[in-house]
C-alpha cells in the first residue's frame, strides 16, 4: 500500500513539473534512430520516443532524405509526448528546454534564399581523400574526410555546378536548429567537426580560413568561407 502511494505521489510531482515546464528535451539524430527524451530538473527521465531511419545512396553519395529528416522528427516526438500522456495523464504544452544533437560533419549546403542544393552528404562519405590531403598539407593540420569542409573543397575541386550559389552550409544539426529558431549557429563542439576551431576564441582558426580563401580555386568563388559558416556558440548559450 505504502509503495502504491509513493507510485502515485511520484506519478503526481512529475505530473506537475510537467504541467510548469520544469523540463528539458533532448533530440538525437544518430545513424539508425532519431530519439527524443525528456528529462525533469533532477535529470530524470520522464519519457522517451523515437523513428528507425537508414541511410541510402543517391547520385553514388550516402544521404538522407530532407523529407525523412522532419518525418522522423515529429515521429519521434508525438511518440515521446504520448507516452508523457499515457504515463502522467498531462498533454504536452510547455517544455523548458529543447536541445539537438546529430551526426557530426557531413554537408548540407543552402542558396541565398534558403534552398537546399544538393542531396545531404553525411559523415559515412569517403569521396573526399583529394580534399582531406589538400586541407591537412595546406593548414598542417588533420582535415579528415568526413569534415564538412573536406565536402565543400571537394565540390569545389570537382566543379560542382551548385559550389557558386553556395550562401550557408551546415551540418544536420545546424540544419535543424536553423529551421527551428531562424538562427545559423551550431554548438562549437559540432562546429569543430566543421572547420578547425581556435581553443582561445573558441571560434573559426582566423588564419586557417584565410588560407583557405585564397587557394586559387576558392578565390574564384563569389563567397568567402566565413559568410557560408553557421556562427559557433559554446556550451549553455541558448
Amino acid at each position: 500500500m505504502a509503495q502504491e502511494q509513493e507510485l502515485d505521489d511520484q506519478i503526481a510531482l512529475t505530473a506537475e513539473k510537467i504541467r510548469a515546464g520544469k523540463t528539458s528535451l533532448g533530440i538525437e539524430f544518430g545513424s539508425t534512430r532519431i530519439k527524443a527524451v525528456l528529462i525533469d530538473d533532477t535529470y530524470s527521465t520522464i519519457a522517451a520516443g523515437d523513428y528507425g531511419w537508414a541511410s541510402h545512396l543517391e547520385d553514388g553519395l550516402w544521404s538522407y532524405s530532407k523529407e525523412e529528416i522532419w518525418k522522423g522528427l515529429q515521429t519521434a516526438y508525438a511518440a515521446m509526448a504520448q507516452n508523457v500522456e499515457t504515463a502522467y495523464g498531462e498533454k504536452l504544452t510547455r517544455i523548458g528546454h529543447i536541445g539537438f544533437s546529430a551526426m557530426m560533419h557531413g554537408y548540407l549546403a543552402f542558396d541565398k534564399d534558403g534552398e537546399m542544393l544538393v542531396p545531404f552528404r553525411t559523415w559515412q562519405n569517403t569521396n573526399t581523400s583529394e580534399a582531406h590531403k589538400k586541407l591537412s598539407e595546406l593548414f598542417q593540420y588533420n582535415i579528415p574526410e568526413r569534415w564538412s569542409i573536406a565536402h565543400l573543397y571537394q565540390a569545389v575541386l570537382n566543379k560542382e555546378e551548385h559550389v557558386g550559389k553556395v550562401a550557408y552550409f551546415t551540418t544536420l544539426a545546424g540544419y535543424v536548429h536553423w529551421k527551428l529558431t531562424g538562427k545559423k549557429v551550431l554548438g562549437v563542439g559540432d562546429a569543430s567537426g566543421m572547420f578547425p576551431i581556435d581553443p582561445t576564441t573558441h571560434t573559426y582558426e582566423t588564419e586557417f580560413i584565410e588560407k583557405f580563401n585564397a587557394l586559387p580555386e576558392v578565390a574564384a568563388q563569389p563567397w568567402k568561407l566565413s559568410d557560408l559558416l553557421p556562427e559557433p556558440l559554446v556550451a549553455g548559450t541558448p
